[in-house]
């Protein structure tokens, strides 16, 4: 959920509860108000009735009025004035009085005296201020929702652009990122703080990615004398009848290493951009030459390889390419089970590389990334699906990774080149 929106579900839910106390409260005011106005209107009838009776020693006449009810009846004490709100019982209209009955004593006799009001204009002059209270705080409420989006938006938009920067920012391409100071201070000392920590990282990485380069290339000289020492040693008979398990050992490390070292080359060379993408390549016919390629060692291992090609062209790097289409290919083979299959699809610049495999599904997060391997105990070093990223980032090709019924699959997009 959005800042926005979760601001504006407390504020509304904060709003709306403010609003339904306060009009319960202002309901109950506003009629004990109104209320008492019309018991302050029976007090005055009542005085002008004692004061009648005072005078005259007699009950006043009684005037029919449509806005009040006066009746006196006979009581055999005086009683003390009360208040009520009852049914109209003076005629057959069905409306609310506040009656008012008092004791009173005209001619040496007891009488009660009851004096009534309608309430219907009040309950009316109620309703038209809890209505039009009620329009004109929905219209505030209204108001302060638009011109709280309007302004929240407008104040949030240097994050916006700010959190859009960083996350087109590429750290390979060593540009500055260059955020822009912004009127709020929050934002600013926010964009100050990320500027400084991408200076620091990019000071990192390129560190990281000379050593990395530097210890690819210091590696060849250690690896060429380590492999001219054994050629030495296999040429000895007698050592090779006695150690030769030993020294295939030797020699099957030393090449893992040195396609580790060549992997780390590659990777250092793609990361340095040292490649020129302005080449026309033909994918159909790479990924065809590279499935012939791959075809007698899949049928030793009791594979089946399908091709589905299209014609497809891409303006990239044929070497790059090859490079792909081999670790993908390769890892199909070599993480594959016996009597599988290996699909290769290209269509409308997609392609799709499928394999079935005993292995469950790989850590959609962590495949791409260096020396990943799994569950699997298959010999490699875990770098080939990390070149495949690296060179896809490099062309801006996106890649999937899925699993579904024992098959493994990678899709990759890419920009189809047209003349």
């Amino acid at each position: 959920m959005k800042l926005f929106e979760k601001y504006n579900k407390l504020n509304i839910t904060a709003t709306i509860l403010i609003f339904l106390v306060g009009s319960c409260t202002f309901y109950f005011v506003l009629n004990y108000v109104l209320i008492r106005e019309v018991d302050e209107s029976l007090e005055i009838e009542q005085q002008e009735i004692e004061a009648y009776v005072s005078t005259h020693n007699t009950l006043p006449e009684i005037i029919p009025t449509k806005d009040q009810y006066i009746s006196f009846e006979p009581a055999s004490y005086k009683q003390v004035a009360t208040y009520s709100t009852t049914k109209n019982k003076f005629d057959k209209q069905e409306e609310d009085l506040r009656t008012l009955q008092f004791g009173i004593t005209a001619d040496d006799k007891y009488y009660l005296a009851t004096v009534a009001k309608p309430l219907e204009q009040t309950e009316a002059l109620l309703q038209v201020i809890i209505g039009v209270t009620i329009v004109m705080i929905a219209l505030i409420l209204l108001t302060v929702y638009l011109i709280n989006k309007t302004v929240i938006r407008r104040v949030w938009k240097p994050f916006y652009q700010t959190i859009n920067k960083v996350k087109n920012y590429q750290l390979p391409d060593q540009e500055p990122l260059k955020l822009e100071t912004a009127d709020i201070e929050e934002f600013s000392l926010l964009n100050h703080s990320i500027n400084e920590m991408v200076v620091r990282i990019q000071k990192d990485y390129s560190s990281l990615k000379n050593f990395t380069g530097q210890a690819a290339h210091e590696m060849q000289t250690p690896l060429a004398i380590i492999r001219s020492n054994l050629d030495a040693l296999m040429q000895n008979e007698a050592l090779l009848k006695n150690s030769g398990d030993d020294i295939a050992s030797i020699e099957k490390a030393i090449q893992r290493l040195s396609r580790l070292h060549q992997s780390l080359l590659l990777l250092t060379k793609v990361e340095n951009k040292q490649f020129v993408l302005n080449e026309k390549v033909q994918l159909d016919p790479v990924i065809r030459d590279k499935c012939s390629e791959y075809t007698e060692i899949a049928e030793s291992l009791g594979l089946t390889i399908t091709c589905n090609l299209a014609s497809t062209t891409i303006l990239f790097h044929q070497h790059l390419i090859e490079i792909l289409i081999n670790n993908l290919l390769g890892n199909a083979i070599r993480y594959n089970n016996t009597g599988g299959v290996i699909g290769v699809n290209l269509q409308n610049g997609e392609l799709t590389i499928t394999n079935t495999s005993d292995s469950q599904q790989l850590n959609s997060e962590k495949i791409f990334k260096p020396f990943y391997r799994g569950n699997s105990t298959q010999d490699g070093n875990g770098l080939g699906l990390s070149i495949v990223k690296q060179i896809c980032d490099l062309g801006k090709f996106p890649i999937s990774y899925s699993y579904s019924g024992g098959r493994h699959t990678f899709v990759i997009h890419f920009r189809t080149y047209k003349n």
